[in-house]
C-alpha cells in the first residue's frame, strides 16, 4: 500500500473560515482575478495565489492517486501561509484554524488521506501545546519550516517544542519556505531548483550544529526534498565542524555532522536515479520514504516509477513506499 508522506492541500473549509472570521486574527482572502485567491496577512505579507492543485476538488486528487498507484497521501498545509509574522495570540489562533479545518477535511476523506498539522512556532511552549492538541485531532505528524522569518530554526529557543515532539513520537517534517525577496533566484526557476533546497540545508545544518539531536536523540526529523544538499555536503559540514572556531560559531554538536545522517528520515523527492541511490547510500534504506510534494511545480508526479528507474529491488521499493512510512508515521491507521 504505497504511502505519499509529503503532499500539500488547502481545504475549502479553510477558505470559508478565513472569509468568515479571518479578519479577527489578521488574515484576509484576496481575489486574484481569474487565478485562485490569495491570502494577505495584516503584518504586510502577501502570499502568491493558491496553486490550482492546492485547492483542487478531491475527485481530481483521487484520480491522480489512482493513476500513480498510491493508496494513501499524507497532506500538510502550504508552509507559505504559516503566518509567523502575526502577533503571538493571532498566530496561535491561525494555526488552530489551519489544523481544525484540515482535520475536518481529512475526516471526511479518511479512506485516502491522512494529515500533518502545523504549530505557532514563534512561541515554543504554545507550539508544544498545539502539538498535544494535534494528537487529539488525529494528526500523524507536524510540519515546520526551515526558517522563521529568515532565522534558521536551529538558532531559535525551540526546546519545549522539540521535547514534546520527541515525547509524543510525532515526526517533524522540515520544509523550506521563502518569506522575503530572493532576487538571484527570481529567474530561470532557481527559486524552485535551488532556493528551497538551500533553505532546507541551512535549516538542517543549524539544527545539527546547535545540538538539537544531541539533546533529543529520539526526535523523528523528516527532511523534505531528499534533505536538500545536506547528504551531498555532509563531508564539507564535517570539515568545517573540525576547523571552525566552534565557540564563536555556536557549534555545540557532539558528533561530526555526517554522523547524524542515519538519525534522520528523508523523502524520495530527488528526481534522478543516481541521486536517489546516493541518498540511500548516505542515509540507509530504512531512512528513505516516498514523497511527491504534490501541488507544486517541482513535484514528483511519477514517484513509484522513479523508484523503479533507480534499479531498486522490489523489497527496497516496498520499504520506501510502505514499510518505512508506516514505521515513521506510527499514528497512521
Amino acid at each position: 500500500m504505497p504511502i505519499d508522506v509529503h503532499a500539500h492541500y488547502v481545504p475549502p473549509q479553510l477558505l470559508a473560515a478565513v472569509a468568515d472570521r479571518g479578519k479577527d486574527i489578521g488574515v484576509a482572502l484576496a481575489p486574484s482575478g481569474d487565478a485562485p485567491p490569495a491570502l494577505h496577512f495584516d503584518y504586510g505579507f502577501k502570499v502568491r495565489p493558491f496553486f490550482p492543485r492546492l485547492i483542487e476538488p478531491v475527485a481530481q486528487r483521487h484520480a491522480w492517486l489512482d493513476e500513480q498507484g498510491i493508496d494513501l497521501q499524507i497532506v500538510g498545509t502550504w508552509p507559505d501561509i504559516f503566518g509567523y509574522g502575526l502577533p503571538r495570540d493571532a498566530c496561535i489562533a491561525w494555526h488552530r484554524m489551519l489544523n481544525d479545518t484540515l482535520a475536518e477535511w481529512c475526516a471526511d476523506h479518511a479512506a485516502r488521506f491522512a494529515w500533518i498539522g502545523s504549530v505557532p512556532l514563534i512561541d515554543a511552549p504554545a507550539a508544544a501545546l498545539e502539538l498535544d492538541r494535534l494528537v487529539g485531532l488525529g494528526a500523524c505528524g507536524v510540519i515546520i519550516s526551515s526558517n522563521i522569518e529568515n532565522i534558521n530554526i536551529g538558532e531559535l529557543a525551540l526546546d519545549p517544542f522539540w521535547a514534546k515532539a520527541e515525547a509524543l513520537g510525532m515526526p517533524v517534517l522540515i520544509h523550506p519556505v521563502l518569506v522575503g525577496p530572493a532576487p538571484r533566484a527570481a529567474k530561470f526557476g532557481l527559486a524552485q531548483v535551488v532556493q528551497y533546497t538551500f533553505d532546507t540545508t541551512l535549516g538542517v545544518g543549524s539544527v545539527l550544529m546547535s545540538g538539537v539531536l544531541d539533546r533529543f536523540p529520539g526526535l523523528k526529523l523528516v527532511l523534505s526534498h531528499g534533505g536538500g544538499a545536506y547528504p551531498y555536503l555532509a563531508g564539507r559540514f564535517d570539515i568545517m565542524h573540525r576547523r571552525m572556531d566552534r565557540a564563536a560559531q555556536g557549534d555545540v554538536a557532539l558528533k561530526l555532522p555526517s554522523a547524524y545522517a542515519t538519525q534522520m528520515t528523508y523523502d524520495s523527492i530527488v528526481h534522478a536515479p543516481k541521486a536517489l541511490r546516493f541518498l540511500i547510500d548516505v542515509a540507509g534504506l530504512d531512512n528513505v520514504v516516498l514523497g511527491t510534494d504534490y501541488s507544486f511545480p517541482p513535484a514528483d508526479m511519477e514517484p513509484l516509477a522513479h523508484l523503479r528507474s533507480a534499479g531498486l529491488s522490489a523489497a527496497a521499493i516496498d520499504a520506501i513506499a510502505d514499510a518505512n512510512p508506516r514505521r515513521v508515521f506510527a499514528r497512521l491507521r
